[in-house]
């Protein structure tokens, strides 16, 4: 095998483990550090937190995906070491919040009609492709 084609090959099948199912492994590893950043900062857990929490952490929510009534809030913190952050639900017509530092949280009422709405990064949705999505029930 030439070294072109051990090239080829290994991009192959790099490319089909993100496909496959590669890419949910890393974004459960990287909730994961996001957690262990959580608990680092607050002391406790993020699950059965008081409003409920979705962590911003290297261009991802964590979790991918929050179901909360209408009406609720969510509380959205950013436990990377360097970069801020927004939320914008942008297809829902709603303003961006204003960006956000590592350590500090933005509170979102959702007056948003029931069903699925992306949530989005402000400065990152594009070329970074953090979105999220928040399920919003009666």
């Amino acid at each position: 095998m030439t070294p072109m084609t051990r090239v080829g090959f290994l991009l192959a099948a790099l490319f089909t483990v993100a496909l496959t199912g590669g890419g949910v492994r890393a974004q459960d590893d990287l909730c994961a550090e996001a957690e262990a950043r959580y608990r680092a900062l607050k002391g406790a857990p993020s699950a059965g937190a008081n409003p409920p929490v979705v962590l911003l952490y290297n261009y991802a929510f964590c979790p991918r995906e929050v179901r909360a009534k209408a009406g609720s809030v969510i509380r959205f913190v950013n436990v990377d070491k360097r970069t801020s952050h927004s939320v914008w639900f942008k297809a829902a017509g709603k303003a961006e919040s204003e960006r956000f530092f590592p350590g500090e949280h933005v509170d979102v009422t959702l007056d948003l009609a029931p069903g699925a709405h992306e949530v989005l990064c402000g400065p990152h949705w594009e070329h970074q492709n953090m979105r999220g999505q928040v399920v919003v029930t009666p």
